[in-house]
């Protein structure tokens, strides 16, 4: 298949392609591959802006020390760290899986197309529509979640120098406005600019990380209040959720751990971003898991030698454990807020990585008809060279998720926390297919598994089935209505949603400029 039915000039606001061809011997993944390299978005990004994008986006080790308190509970501090090595495994398996499709159809859609291919003609239109719309919303939130642990570190620094300040969540969500509308006019304006920002927060990620090991490693013993013992830190359990089985306490304590890492396909929708796209996206995936792993577990365990009294951090119920953290390590409000800075100013950047990713997702979708005002969401600006309109959409929507905030801590927690759901969902739609053909509806690209493909992409599926159930329990036993976890409620109403909306739009979806057979 040509590009020839493209127009370059329209900039992505009209795609028009022949039929779909008969769904055998790869022929879908073949036309999604030449489709996708029509060229609509500037070509911005090199291999090295592309994993410092991956970097930036995944930012595993300034995402665990800010939601540490909840990783606690499941084991205490040896908890937190065999929990992070155990997923941070198993997301290597669900990397592998990506990279190979990503390798074989690079496009802005990611796990999107994907499961267009893998699923084949029959199912092919239906799984990319739930895979599109499950992928952009677990970008939204993860967005979402980065504005609001921002918030809360801002507002602890104030409270820090104020100490006669009383707590109110909209002071939390003026700093998520400002920050949320700050990444997405940059997203939305700065197309040129989002490379030189990817670096910048890889830097800061790197630097910053260096700077709180060397900071947490000194300063217990000289100012704060002494380093914890080898026991403490790898042998002493201790199990904070009322779950009388250890085992399934590890599992469920996996969740802190994905939601660190989970940002596996960040770097893949800029694949129609970066020149020889099949090779490096895979390449840049594979910077940004060892990169990840490596900073997070050395984080982890440099945090948890400089602090020696955890009874007062689990039991102050603070809006920024980690900075109580950092004052019982540094002794010194002034060496708190440095080091939460550190952690603040990657995630800014992360932040924009989120806005990247989930405009991209919504715009391939927009494109293909499946948005409403699917002309402008699936355009590109002919003067900003950026979809515009679909990063301007997650903006309004990511306000409206922080309005939640002030109303009800409870449910914006349910929204944020089924990031991870959302997330794993959209990539099984794309590669329990995959696994279900015997891997033959996909043309390899450069990197491809072979025969270990289907041990891998089997483990990916069965780590994802279970991890999504397990992921859905209550976070402590015996629960309460403000503690439940509401990850279910959540996941099933979006899923009945974006269902709804395929009776509603479905005439209108032509996948990449595919017309399927109903």
């Amino acid at each position: 298949m040509s590009n020839s039915n493209l127009d370059p000039e329209k900039r992505g606001e009209d795609f028009k392609a022949a039929p779909l061809p008969e769904a055998s011997s790869g022929n879908i993944s073949e036309s999604l591959q030449d489709v996708s390299h029509g060229l609509v978005l500037d070509r911005s990004f090199n291999l090295l802006s592309a994993c410092a994008t991956g970097i930036t986006t995944g930012n595993s080790w300034a995402v665990l020390g800010a939601g540490i308190i909840a990783s606690l509970y499941n084991g205490g501090p040896p908890g937190v760290i065999y929990e992070y090595t155990l997923v941070s495994i198993f997301y290597c398996f669900i990397a592998a899986s990506v990279a190979e499709l990503a390798s074989a159809i690079p496009s802005a859609g990611g796990v999107y197309h994907w499961a267009v291919a893998t699923a084949g003609p029959r199912y092919g239109k239906v799984c990319g529509w739930f895979a599109g719309w499950f992928n952009d919303l677990a970008w939204a939130f993860a967005a979402a979640s980065n504005c609001v642990m921002c918030g809360n570190i801002m507002v602890y620094i104030y409270s820090l120098y104020h100490p006669d300040y009383v707590f109110a969540r909209w002071h939390v969500f003026i700093s998520y406005l400002i920050m949320t509308w700050a990444c997405c006019f940059l997203v939305m304006y700065g197309q040129r600019l989002l490379p030189l920002i990817s670096r910048i927060g890889s830097f800061l990620i790197v630097a910053g990380f260096f700077v709180t090991i060397i900071v947490c490693a000194i300063m217990p013993g000289k100012k704060g209040g002494g380093y914890a013992t080898n026991k403490a830190v790898w042998r002493d359990w201790d199990n904070l959720t009322g779950y009388s089985s250890n085992g399934f306490v590890v599992l469920a304590g996996m969740l802190n751990g994905a939601f660190a890492v989970g940002a596996i396909d960040c770097v893949t929708h800029i694949a129609e971003e970066i020149p020889h796209a099949r090779v490096n996206i895979p390449k840049a995936l594979a910077c940004q898991v060892i990169m990840g792993f490596v900073t997070g577990f050395c984080y982890l365990v440099t945090v948890f030698y400089g602090t020696s009294d955890w009874a007062t951090i689990v039991d102050a119920d603070s809006i920024c454990p980690i900075g109580d953290m950092y004052l019982q390590i540094t002794g010194s409000r002034a060496g708190t807020v440095g080091l939460l800075l550190v952690i603040v100013l990657p995630i800014l950047c992360a932040t924009a990585g989120c806005y990247i990713t989930s405009g991209r997702t919504i715009y391939a979708l927009g494109r293909d008809g499946a948005t409403p005002f699917a002309s402008k969401v699936g355009s590109i600006s002919s003067r900003f060279h950026s979809p515009l309109y679909a990063t301007l959409g997650c903006g309004i929507f990511l306000t409206c998720i922080g309005a939640i905030y002030v109303g009800s801590l409870t449910a914006f927690d349910a929204f944020i926390d089924s990031y991870v759901v959302l997330s794993t969902a959209s990539y099984l739609i794309a590669i329990f297919p995959h696994l279900m053909s015997g891997r033959k509806n996909i043309t390899p690209g450069p990197f491809w598994m072979g025969k270990f493909g289907f041990f891998v992409n089997t483990v990916c599926v069965l780590y994802i089935l279970a991890s999504c159930v397990i992921f859905c329990f209550p976070y402590t036993y015996p629960t309460t209505a403000s503690s439940m976890n509401y990850t279910s409620v959540i996941t099933c109403g979006l899923a009945f949603l974006v269902g709804l909306w395929w009776l509603v739009g479905r005439k209108n979806y032509k996948n990449f400029g595919f017309n399927f057979d109903e």
